[in-house]
């Protein structure tokens, strides 16, 4: 018996329990299609860092008008390539900046939609700032702010680009808002009618299809902004005046936000009092009927 107790307690003394066994370690298998594909997307990942980055491309009808300029700077500001339409290529070269952003090329908007799809070439949006010069011809204001707004969106068709921003002016619609006694509309009616050919000019480009943005200044001044920038729906606004620099601004904002922009008809003033905000969050609070 006593055998037996000391076999029994040999055995359990020396006999380790199963759950406090312990595996020898075993090496981590390394899987190297999964270090190869890794490497392969980071490699992928930095030729893409190392690829240029392409600059968007914009044609600017006017480009050497006191406005037009003025969209020009602010574009290459904000890292846009610019073709920039002029109908005297010498001059340009003195008034715009050297910069290799710019493509200057001749574009006169009375001259045909064919001479003008070869100078939007390759860009993927339009700014119209083309503004016809007082003379005793009174169909200058049709054949530019009409006719040569008309060429230009339909050159646009033509090449297949769907972006246009149009400077126009405040009071185009002026009979219509009751202001027909207006001293700024009969005045900017005097050579030709100019306010209504401007708005049979955007007319057209609402039928157009293209994907639109028209921005009607009030009077425009030269010197650099002294308030904010009021912006209202179309056919509100009969009275005041802005900065072409934040005219310029607002055209840029609305090719950088077309979200909040396109489709959209905007009158824009600039007042001391008005309280400062994004333009993306004035292009967003314009309901477009």
């Amino acid at each position: 018996m006593e055998a037996i107790c000391r076999f029994t307690y040999c055995s359990l003394r020396f006999q380790t329990p199963k759950f406090l066994s312990v595996k020898p370690l075993e090496r981590p298998r390394l899987h190297f299609s999964s270090i190869s594909s890794t490497k392969m997307e980071m490699s992928e990942i930095a030729e893409e860092e190392r690829k240029p980055v392409v600059k968007k491309k914009i044609f600017v009808a006017g480009a050497t008008g006191a406005t037009g300029k003025r969209i020009v700077e602010q574009l290459l500001a904000k890292g846009f390539q610019v073709r920039a339409g002029v109908r005297d290529t010498e001059k340009a070269k003195t008034t715009l900046s050297d910069d290799p952003n710019i493509q200057i090329v001749k574009a006169d908007v009375t001259e045909g939609v064919d001479k003008l799809t070869d100078a939007i070439g390759d860009a993927e949006a339009v700014v119209c700032a083309t503004g016809f010069r007082p003379s005793w011809d009174l169909l200058a204001p049709w054949k530019v702010d009409n006719f040569g707004t008309v060429n230009l969106v339909e050159a646009c068709r033509k090449v297949g680009v769907n972006r246009f921003i149009l400077i126009s002016s405040i009071l185009v619609n002026g009979a219509a808002m009751g202001q027909i006694l207006n001293p700024a509309y009969i005045f900017l009616n005097v050579f030709g009618l100019t306010l209504i050919a401007k708005l049979q000019a955007e007319k057209h480009i609402r039928r157009s299809g293209i994907n639109f943005t028209i921005i009607r200044p009030g009077g425009l001044r030269n010197d650099p902004p002294s308030g904010n920038i009021v912006m209202e729906p179309e056919d509100k606004l009969s009275e005041g005046s802005i900065s072409r620099d934040q005219v310029a601004e607002v055209a840029v904002e609305a090719l950088l936000h077309p979200e909040s922009s396109s489709y959209k008809v905007v009158e824009i003033v600039s007042r001391a009092e008005a309280p400062r905000r994004s333009i993306e969050d004035l292009f967003g609070a314009i309901q477009q009927h």
